[in-house]
């Protein structure tokens, strides 16, 4: 992936959260050392953008599944480390990694979105939100269509709470699928600006009460 700025520095909340208001963001990591990138062009989605498939609209309709937010970070944030992708070999989420975001998700700052079904967490993602900013890390998919479940979902709520933007950092095939397009840099650090303040939405997500109509 292009863009890397920066090699080395700490994975502490305010180092990274201080980052991401700078449109950067940590990707890996050579011999413990945090590689920071930002690249351009930058893959993004509009929530209002969203695009929802008809199949995936028959599942969402189905309602086979559970979802929940910030039911359980550590293990959404294991199944993506662990979790095989085709074309990828090993994972950039290292154990430092791990408890970076961990720590994040403590403080309020990084939220999971979990698709349950029959009491198996079958797919979810993670990411932080800042402002009305999200910032999407990492998902995974133990079933068809349980990652797309999870993000249909956090689009609905994003929406709901007048989120702005989601920061897809790298362009794949997946998200452009799902709405996903990118934009300069140039264009993302504008937008970035006027969505990362104030942090009015830091603590628990929850999707109690959510009323979704597919």
């Amino acid at each position: 992936m292009g863009g890397l700025l920066a090699v080395g520095a700490d994975l502490s909340p305010a180092r990274i959260l201080n980052a991401y208001r700078r449109g950067i963001f940590p990707w890996g990591t050579v011999e413990r050392q945090p590689l920071w990138y930002s690249p351009d062009p930058r893959m993004v989605l509009f929530p209002e953008e969203f695009r929802l498939a008809d199949s995936l609209r028959k599942t969402l309709r189905a309602r086979r599944y559970q979802v929940r937010f910030d039911n359980d970070f550590a293990a959404v944030i294991s199944a993506c480390a662990a979790v095989p992708r085709r074309g990828q070999d090993g994972t950039w989420i290292s154990p430092d990694m791990m408890d970076a975001y961990i720590r994040l998700h403590e403080l309020g700052w990084a939220h999971s979105v979990e698709v349950y079904a029959e009491g198996e967490l079958t797919g979810g993602l993670y990411g932080l939100g800042i402002g009305r900013m999200f910032y999407g890390e990492s998902m995974f998919s133990r079933r068809s269509n349980a990652s797309k479940i999870a993000f249909a979902h956090l689009v609905h709520h994003l929406l709901a709470d007048d989120f702005g933007m989601i920061d897809c950092q790298m362009r794949t095939e997946h998200l452009a699928s799902l709405g996903g397009r990118e934009i300069p840099r140039g264009d993302f650090l504008g937008r970035l600006l006027q969505l990362i303040g104030p942090d009015r939405r830091r603590g628990r997500w929850t999707a109690d009460g959510l009323d979704v109509h597919w």
